[in-house]
């Protein structure tokens, strides 16, 4: 391959070491290092693979397959990780994309190295990387623009001379001196809290705080902050500041204590550069119990200034941060311990746990804008009646309007009761006016990935579910679990959606929602044996163990249709004694084996008791999104049902 004048032989197995040169910038690979004129940047080993693999096709455009393919070997990861490293690379190169001097993108395709490249057979020095201070000097720009001459101070007099010289100049000038550069930190990680109170019955007290900060911290636009599920796992952990700052792909980490004594609470925080656990600030902060959300806020702030970051506009005074009777405090944290334990999968339990706790936070705080969040949350994830679960999640959203209608959390929920009462306008400029709002939000954009896939617009709901996992990058986080492996089976790439589901199974091996979906992805790959055996053993674990017996006996006796015939039949068993009720569900099953009337019957149904199924889960969340059979999409019933929910025909 053309390396410049160079040829070199690139080996995707195989790191290469030897350094060589781009443009006036020397690149060694074994050091993760690129230093021009003395200043030495440091890469994320991925990010200095991605650089060599494009000075191996210098001058060529390299496709971003083949780089993820190349540096993320045998690991699924988006477009969205490959752009994080370019821009990486430009902020150390000071490459602007507009103007590029070092790296092109070449739209649609990839991206390519279009600066001079070179070999340096033999690596120079520790000490020729560096050139003298008086060298330096006489390039190095002045405040005031002009050229810098001076030797080194002799006297007391030259050296005051000397200090004042440098304060007056510009950083680079204190870099080239020995004093190091503040990296800039345009993302972060809050690492969970240490709970220093000595009773480990307060670890939710701890967890909480966590969670606040982080919170708080997703209202700076400028930086990508890490979501609270993601960092959770980190919690008692042996790993480094730098290896979590790669798994997360973050600058910045923050980690702290809090203390509680009476109704005093402590906290202690500090920011690190995470790659080289550079400390780059510190504070301590301690409060009234009831002041806690203040608290929060103020620790926020500070990080947002040492950051030179801006926060979100707030109203003011907030009600979010107004002081709250240490009861209502005490049961707000209860409910949002439970809430996060069922996010890790331990059951429905946990969620009635939380919604009980949250209501008691507001029969002591009726205004108690948080406890509001959480109850919304908790309830839309309550297996209740119909009009119990719709009623209960309207009454929360109304009374958050009233208390704090300008509130991310507000304009979420109302985004979300639109989408399901099928204004879909209204629901997109909520969905929009949420992320404008707070850009780090993940709930938005998992709301917002759902809501334009059921639009039919995949490739923007795809970029929304991006963003989303760069925000969310655990794996083992139940919404990335579910969202990532429907939106393949979405797109047809089963055979992802497959490899990833068994991932997830390992992790969650009694979520029968996954079995589900392991189920839909044979279905349609045509492994049909496959395929009942997960529906069957998500019928077990749905507590079912009957109905997959008779799954397995009819696919033994009839095959696949057979087999689906039997699973139509078991769904209307399931609704007429009142287990269940999933017509839409019911309808993609008629429609797998042909039975079109019967699916338009279920979609009717669908379409009548739509209030009957509570937020997202009505008949527009699949209209647009299954892979309906030609004949059922040009029949007449079809269009009129898109013409009834408010989808344009000529959108399908």
């Amino acid at each position: 391959m053309a390396f410049g004048s160079y040829i070199i032989s690139w080996h995707p197995n195989r790191r290469v070491e030897s350094c060589f040169q781009i443009a006036s910038w020397l690149v060694q690979p074994s050091l993760n290092s690129i230093s021009n004129n003395g200043v030495v940047e440091h890469l994320e080993p991925k990010v200095m693979e991605v650089l060599v693999c494009l000075a191996g096709h210098a001058g060529n455009t390299v496709p971003k397959e083949q780089l993820i393919q190349t540096v993320w070997r045998n690991t699924f990861v988006t477009d969205d990780v490959l752009t994080r490293a370019i821009s990486e690379l430009r902020r150390v190169f000071g490459d602007d994309p507009k103007k590029s001097r070092i790296i092109q993108t070449i739209p649609k395709r990839g991206y390519r190295l279009v600066a001079p490249v070179a070999s340096l057979e033999n690596p120079p020095s520790a000490n020729a990387q560096v050139a003298s201070i008086k060298e330096l000097a006489t390039t190095a720009p002045l405040a005031s623009k002009r050229k810098l001459h001076y030797v080194l101070p002799t006297s007391l007099g030259t050296l005051l001379l000397f200090g004042l010289l440098v304060a007056s100049t510009s950083g680079r000038i204190r870099e080239l001196l020995g004093f190091p550069k503040r990296p800039p930190i345009q993302s972060l990680a809050v690492l969970p809290l240490q709970n220093l109170s000595g009773d480990s019955s307060q670890e939710y007290f701890a967890d909480g705080m966590t969670d606040g900060i982080i919170t708080e911290l997703s209202r700076i636009r400028s930086v990508r902050v890490i979501s609270r599920t993601s960092v959770m796992r980190y919690k008692k952990s042996n790993k480094t500041l730098p290896e979590i700052a790669r798994e997360l792909n973050v600058d910045g980490i923050i980690e702290g204590t809090v203390q509680r004594s009476g109704d005093r609470v402590r906290i202690s925080a500090q920011l690190l550069y995470a790659r080289s656990e550079r400390h780059l600030w510190a504070d301590n902060y301690e409060r009234n119990l009831s002041d806690v959300f203040a608290l929060q806020r103020e620790v926020t702030q500070d990080i947002a200034h040492e950051i030179k970051a801006q926060l979100g506009a707030l109203p003011n005074p907030s009600p979010s941060t107004r002081p709250v009777k240490a009861e209502a405090l005490e049961a707000y944290l209860q409910g949002k311990y439970h809430l996060d334990r069922k996010g890790q999968g331990f059951g429905d339990e946990e969620n009635k746990k939380a919604t009980e706790y949250f209501q008691k936070a507001i029969d002591v705080e009726p205004s108690f804008v948080q406890a509001y969040v959480g109850l919304a949350d908790s309830h839309s994830g309550l297996m209740l009646s119909a009009s119990e679960d719709n009623a209960a999640i309207r009454r929360v959203a109304q009374r958050l309007a009233e208390l704090d209608p300008n509130s991310v959390e507000s304009s979420l929920l109302q985004a979300l009761i639109k989408q399901d009462s099928w204004d879909w306008q209204g629901a997109e400029a909520e969905y929009r006016r949420t992320i404008n709002f707070n850009p780090n939000n993940v709930d938005a954009h998992y709301g917002f990935a759902r809501f334009l896939d059921n639009l039919g617009r995949l490739d923007e709901g795809w970029s929304e579910l991006q963003v989303a996992q760069t925000l969310d990058p655990n794996p083992d986080h139940l919404p990335w679990a579910t969202d990532l492996p429907e939106a393949l089976i979405r797109r047809g790439d089963y055979d992802q959606a497959i490899k990833l589901l068994l991932q997830i199974e390992e992790a969650y091996p009694n979520d029968g929602q996954t079995h589900v979906n392991l189920s839909e992805s044979y279905g349609r790959k045509g492994m049909y044996s496959e395929s009942i055996r997960e529906l069957g053993r998500a019928c077990a674990l749905y507590g079912h163990p009957e109905i997959q017996t008779r799954l397995d006996r009819a696919y033994r006796r009839s095959g696949y249709r057979g087999a689906l015939k039997q699973w139509a039949k078991e769904i209307e068993q399931l609704q007429d004694t009142k287990q269940a009720y999933m017509p839409v569900y019911l309808a993609t099953v008629y429609a797998k084996y042909g039975e079109i009337d019967r699916a338009f019957y279920w979609l009717e149904q669908g379409y009548r008791f739509r209030n009957n199924f509570g937020l997202g889960t009505n008949l527009a969340n699949w209209l647009k999104a299954e892979p309906w059979p030609k004949a059922m999409l040009n029949d007449p019933r079809y269009s009129d049902l898109l013409r009834r929910v408010g989808f344009p025909p000529s959108a399908n």
